[in-house]
């Protein structure tokens, strides 16, 4: 089971990575962080660990709409997408389901949200190959 909604791609992690921002800014998103987890880990202990990043995603409007609902649902924001190299070689790439989240499933206006963001995100993995 996912915790998000996954795509592996048929295309590397690299390409993969070059094609994510401009899939997100067709549905209004940016990437305002992006963490690359195999380099801190190398650094903070030491270890190696396949590429993997951590891009956050804001679609800057539906955030707005989020936080005039509820302040408290920043802890969810922005929108994490992962994306890593399998064994294989391939790019897999996680979206964070909006509709699996605690503030979703316990607050209608936190739903109504996310019953917006869950498409646009799926219509983002639908645009990698």
């Amino acid at each position: 089971m996912t915790l998000g909604m996954e795509k592996v791609l048929a295309s590397g992690y690299d390409q993969a990575l070059a094609r994510i921002p401009e899939a997100l800014r067709t549905e209004g998103f940016g990437v305002l962080t992006e963490i690359d987890v195999a380099d801190t880990l190398k650094k903070k202990l030491g270890v190696d660990f396949r590429r993997y990043r951590i891009l956050g995603a804001c679609n800057p409007l539906l955030a707005h709409q989020a936080l005039q609902a509820r302040l408290d649902v920043g802890v969810m924001l922005p929108c994490n997408v992962i994306v890593y190299e399998d064994d294989d070689g391939r790019a897999v790439v996680t979206a964070v389901d909006p509709m699996q989240t605690a503030a979703a499933q316990q607050d209608a206006r936190i739903r109504g949200v996310a019953e917006v963001v869950r498409p646009k995100l799926q219509r983002v993995l639908a645009q990698l190959q």
